[in-house]
């Protein structure tokens, strides 16, 4: 199946998801779009987590957002290429990335250590950015639920600790991210802690 049809298939499945809260999705684990869909090239990093992870920092690309899967695939690849290409880390930054298309993009994955937050958070976190710049605007609810799906399967799968922290990525280093909309958001999750 090529890569287009994939995403398509992931697109209406998370479109289909629309009518279900959070807590009601039929799964824990919905689609995470592998690295290979994205045409990521293989990751030069070697730094794993310790697992399960005790926190998530919660950030936003601050760039342009995307809400399908062909401009999704577009912009996941534009960081990939920012962040190794112009920062020259190992891979793209984030372990995971969230489209507005509701999809979740793997990026690091659960077991490889980060670069979204410094020293000192990197090696203890995983990190999620959103898509796009949540100053003054929020993400739509399917991104939001595509976030917390991906939450509780890190849960589910051990590779987050059931009393893990969420946290702004404002809370642990000096930025205006998350974005001030997504920012007030997140502080409402049942796992968020300043």
């Amino acid at each position: 199946m090529s890569a287009l049809c994939v995403l398509l298939t992931w697109a209406l499945l998370a479109l289909f998801g629309l009518a279900w809260g959070a807590e009601d999705l039929p799964c824990s684990c919905c689609p995470i779009v592998p690295r290979r869909e994205w045409k990521a090239p293989a990751s030069k990093c070697v730094d794993k987590l310790k697992l399960p992870a005790r926190y998530v920092v919660v950030s936003h690309t601050a760039g342009s957002p995307c809400d399908s899967p062909a401009l999704c695939l577009n912009q996941v690849q534009n960081v990939h290429n920012y962040h190794t290409g112009r920062l020259n880390w190992c891979d793209v930054g984030y372990n995971f990335l969230i489209g507005e298309d509701g999809l979740v993009y793997e990026g690091r994955g659960w077991d490889t250590k980060g670069d979204h937050t410094g020293k000192i958070w990197n090696p203890i976190s995983i990190g999620i950015s959103f898509m796009g710049n949540y100053m003054e605007r929020s993400p739509p609810p399917r991104a939001l639920r595509a976030a917390q799906s991906l939450l509780a399967c890190g849960v589910a799968q051990g590779k987050l600790s059931p009393s893990y922290e969420v946290k702004g990525h404002r809370d642990v280093q000096r930025t205006l991210s998350p974005g001030d909309q997504l920012y007030e958001i997140i502080r409402t999750w049942p796992h968020y802690h300043e």
